[in-house]
C-alpha cells in the first residue's frame, strides 16, 4: 500500500512542470513584447523556476519517504 501512497506523492511533479511551462512561455512573450525588460524578466523567471522545481523535489522526497519510513 505504501507504494501506491509513493507514487501519487510522486505524481506532484506534474504541477510543476506544468507551472515551468507556463512561465516559460509567459515569459518568452514577455520578453518579446518588451525587449528592453529581458534581463529582469529573464532573472525572474529563473527565481520562479527555481521555486517551482522545488515543490517538484520536495513530492519526489515525501515518495521516497514513504517507501522507505514506514
Amino acid at each position: 500500500m505504501e507504494h501506491i501512497g509513493a507514487g501519487l506523492a510522486a505524481m506532484g511533479v506534474i504541477g510543476p512542470g506544468i507551472g515551468i511551462g507556463i512561465l516559460a512561455g509567459m515569459a518568452a512573450g514577455a520578453i518579446g513584447r518588451n525587449p528592453d525588460a529581458a534581463g529582469a524578466i529573464r532573472g525572474l523567471a529563473i527565481i520562479l523556476a527555481a521555486f517551482a522545481e522545488g515543490l517538484g523535489v520536495l513530492a519526489i522526497v515525501v515518495g521516497l519517504l514513504a517507501i522507505f519510513i514506514s
